[in-house]
């Protein structure tokens, strides 16, 4: 069994979380574990990990409609002339916002989100093609990324996300609302989005489905005269009827005043509050990461392997059955024979009986290898269109492709190669692994029974 090249990807990620983050450098390793039985399965390349499903850093998203409130909220909290560089609120690109050194912004077309799988948008373009035919390569119309010199994003990723108006108005954009909602381990919902005069129908579905994450923080923008502390409760509880008719039933509510009145009591009091979940973003981000590792062990077994032992069903059916007919077609003409000349007393010769079923096997075997291998190529075809079509980074062609040997093509096997109890047991206990990995991360919060996390620590790294 070949050894898996550890992917570069994943040697960064250990080598970045060595110091500060013990459970996720420790998820890197189990990834490349579960990177070794995809490997051995055909499912991956020596180059490929399944780590870049999601991307690992912190992910805020922002949310807002046609005023300035979130744009203002930037400025603001970024401490960045964001509006006075190009980029309107009325703009129809979802803009990701990275932490730069340089002082002077740089923009980088979508493709640059698309090809690296350190990013949330990672391969979205797939998708887009399949929204909307020719959409995909036009990634740049809908993708940027941006570099701001700030303090309050180094160690994460922001998405400003265009306004409700523009992104209900286009069926692509609506996707990519989405896959931000559903990749953000936080979203800043600016409450101006629920004003709009376009319909929030679909946002506000995509929420319902993920409340429950509790990763959504409403902000309600109110004018710096109309607000005193007195009043933030009612102003929070006017809204929380409001939503809560929409089915919104869940989130943190902040009030801003002026938001580019950074130094206003009211002010300061919601940023510290945006600070701090700002702050547990880091901690989501941990649970997000170790939840698609699970994700991606499950998936094994109940999407890839059922797809393929699927297709190994449906391939075997065919040639089975293409195989009977030229059988038949065999026994007819034999019938016809001993008919005709009587070969009845030929077949039952102690000699030229067997040498008979000699030719017959000649004949038939070869003729079963060549009918697998053809019909092969037409589940080869569905089955590579049935991966983009499940979004699946495993190849369940060469999966398939693996029990195309002379043994498996002529014996009645049902399950893919190399999927055994050996195979099962190894995901069961990368499973067991990642569990482990939670609970360690729920530690460092708390102890169980006076048993530090560091202690937990040693003995999960002793057991392996």
């Amino acid at each position: 069994m070949a050894e898996k090249t550890v992917s570069k990807y994943l040697l960064n990620l250990e080598k970045n979380f060595a110091s500060d983050n013990p459970v996720l450098q420790r998820a890197a390793k189990v990834f490349h574990e579960l990177d070794q039985i995809e490997f051995d399965l055909g499912l991956l390349g020596d180059d490929e990990t399944t780590a870049c499903k999601d991307s690992w850093w912190p992910i805020i998203s922002l949310i807002g409609g046609n005023s300035t409130a979130k744009s203002g909220f930037i400025n603001s909290y970024l401490g960045s002339e964001y509006m006075l560089s190009g980029l309107q609120p009325s703009s129809h690109k979802f803009t990701v916002l990275l932490h730069s050194s340089q002082t002077t912004p740089t923009i980088l077309p979508g493709t640059a989100l698309d090809v690296d799988h350190r990013y949330p948008f990672y391969q979205i373009s797939r998708k887009i093609e399949q929204q909307q035919p020719g959409e995909g390569d036009r990634i740049n119309s809908y993708l940027e990324l941006k570099t701001i010199s700030s303090d309050r994003l180094k160690g994460k990723l922001f998405i400003d996300a265009p306004n409700i108006s523009a992104v209900s108005s286009n069926s692509v954009a609506s996707l990519l609302m989405r896959h931000t909602i559903e990749c953000s381990d936080l979203v800043l919902i600016f409450t101006d989005a629920f004003d709009s005069a376009a319909p929030v129908d679909e946002l506000i579905e995509t929420i319902i489905r993920h409340q429950d994450s509790n990763k959504f923080v409403y902000i309600i923008n109110e004018p710096a005269a109309a607000l005193n502390p007195a009043l933030n409760n009612e102003i929070i509880s006017s809204w929380q009827r409001k939503l809560s008719g929409l089915g919104l039933n869940t989130g943190q509510f902040i009030v801003l005043s002026t938001v580019e009145n950074t130094i206003s009591p009211q002010n300061q009091a919601a940023f510290a509050a945006i600070d701090q979940r700002m702050v547990n973003v880091g901690y989501d981000r941990s649970y997000r990461v170790l939840h698609s590792l699970e994700k991606s062990i499950r998936e094994i077994d109940n999407t890839v392997v059922p797809e393929v032992t699927k297709g190994i069903a449906i391939w075997k059916d065919r040639v089975n059955f293409s195989t009977l007919l030229i059988l038949g077609f065999i026994i007819t003409f034999a019938l016809f024979a001993e008919i005709q000349m009587g070969i009845l007393d030929l077949l039952i010769d102690p000699i030229i009986g067997p040498a008979i079923l000699i030719v017959l096997l000649a004949i038939i075997v070869p003729l079963h290898i060549l009918i697998s291998k053809l019909q092969a190529k037409l589940i080869i075809k569905q089955l590579t269109a049935r991966q983009k079509e499940l979004h699946l980074m495993e190849n369940l062609a060469k999966l398939f492709e693996k029990n195309l040997t002379f043994s498996r093509m002529l014996m009645p096997f049902t399950e893919p190669a190399g999927w055994n109890k050996k195979t099962k047991a190894r995901l069961s206990q990368l499973s067991n692994k990642t569990k482990e990995l939670v609970q360690l991360l729920n530690d460092s919060f708390g102890t169980y029974n006076d048993r530090s996390s560091s202690n937990y620590l040693d003995s999960l790294n002793s057991a392996n």
